[in-house]
């Protein structure tokens, strides 16, 4: 009797298992994007912030696309995926924020904002417009191009980062 009961646990959770996958709302990725969606596609992301940085629009564009190459298993559409893209970068701005003793500042920081919205069709409840933010704080007494790249690089990063959990992981 024993050994039925302990063949019939291990068939329910062979079972079990072999549908967790397939039941269209979880990965072990940590994703949680509807079983629908099989495509994305990213529009370019246009500068429309006061102060224009050249390769901004590219760098936010590209890191969009392969954060969802490389962390989902959608397909990349050139236009009208199951989660579409668009939005623009609405500012990029340098301020001080901490003073010294001369007042002159003692950091600096670049912020960075982009308007997001994801149009999804095949899982509306998904969509969302959204403007997310982030920044950077850089010793005032360096030279803004020598680390403008460097400062571009990690906030285009946590940018994606926070528009992959918002559209994949629902945070």
């Amino acid at each position: 009797m024993k050994s039925k009961i302990k063949l019939t646990t291990i068939a329910f959770l062979t079972l079990a298992m072999a549908l967790l996958p397939s039941c269209g709302f979880y990965s072990f990725s940590g994703t949680s994007i509807c079983a629908e969606v099989q495509t994305y596609s990213v529009d370019f992301f246009e500068n429309n912030a006061p102060i224009v940085s050249p390769l901004l629009s590219q760098k936010i564009t590209e890191d969009l696309k392969q954060k969802f190459i490389s962390e989902t298993n959608l397909s990349i559409e050139e236009r009208a995926g199951d989660f579409h893209f668009t939005g623009a970068i609405v500012d990029y701005v340098v301020t001080p924020v901490a003073a010294q003793a001369t007042e002159n500042a003692q950091l600096n920081r670049l912020t960075i904002k982009v308007e997001v919205k994801l149009v999804s069709p095949k899982c509306p409840k998904s969509a969302f417009e959204q403007t997310f933010s982030n920044f950077q704080d850089f010793d005032a007494t360096q030279d803004f191009n020598t680390v403008e790249n460097d400062l571009i690089d990690e906030i285009s990063q946590m940018l994606v980062q926070s528009i992959f959990n918002k559209a994949a992981i629902n945070w």
